[in-house]
């Protein structure tokens, strides 16, 4: 397939967080992701420190396994009160938002296992003892990174969407996929497919001047 014929805005506002629009069928070429990698690698970054790798994981028993250590996370994400699970009952627009993005975020984990591509990016150095500003710096690097390979997929028809369940079990899934846990951090659980249609739209978003402070909160 050729490259969308996507503007930067476009490409910028239609990027959405896919997930029952992904073609579990058809299969995704390795060229296809390496191409989005190799853009992902001109992100800015930190310090100009590129201390990131990333996992493709096309290996049957494998995605399986992430799968469900996913499931089992997201047991325990359901039940946090931060998450969209608690907070969907709030009433009205939202409510029906919160309720549609539950129903897609619930298929997927139905159906994670049959993604073709799980995408898993690491960085070097751990974050959990260390001060805000240096978890700043991991996070700040690795960020623009992912966020780059997501819209390089985008413009190649790929869906994809950032997930963490699994890193309730991260270490378990450091042994799956022999990643030394001690000195490297995973930071998310990419899926990529095929989209189902390329037709999306920006979504609806709250009125800038609600999020948006100048000079002072």
């Amino acid at each position: 397939m050729p490259p969308l014929s996507l503007t930067p805005d476009e490409l910028l506002s239609t990027t959405r967080s896919v997930r029952k629009r992904l073609n579990l069928e058809r299969p995704v070429e390795r060229r296809v992701v390496e191409e989005c990698l190799t853009l992902a690698q001109q992100a800015p970054c930190a310090s100009n420190q590129q201390n990131w790798h990333f996992i493709v994981v096309t290996d049957e028993a494998k995605r399986a396994a992430l799968a469900d250590l996913f499931r089992r996370g997201r047991e325990i994400y359901m039940k946090l009160p931060s998450s969209i699970y608690q907070r969907a009952s709030t009433s009205g627009d939202r409510q029906i938002a919160n309720g549609r993005v539950l129903q897609s975020i619930d298929y997927l984990a139905e159906h994670l296992h049959q993604v073709p591509v799980h995408v898993i990016p690491c960085i070097e150095g751990r974050t959990e003892s260390q001060a805000v500003v240096m978890q700043s710096a991991k996070w700040g690097s690795i960020g623009p990174a992912v966020w780059s390979f997501m819209l390089a997929a985008r413009s190649r028809g790929l869906g994809t969407c950032w997930t963490s369940n699994h890193l309730f079990f991260e270490e378990e899934a450091a042994q799956v996929l022999g990643i030394p846990y001690a000195t490297v951090m995973q930071t998310a659980l990419i899926p990529v497919a095929y989209t189902l249609g390329t037709d999306f739209k920006p979504a609806s978003r709250a009125p800038l001047d609600t999020m948006v402070h100048w000079d002072e909160w």
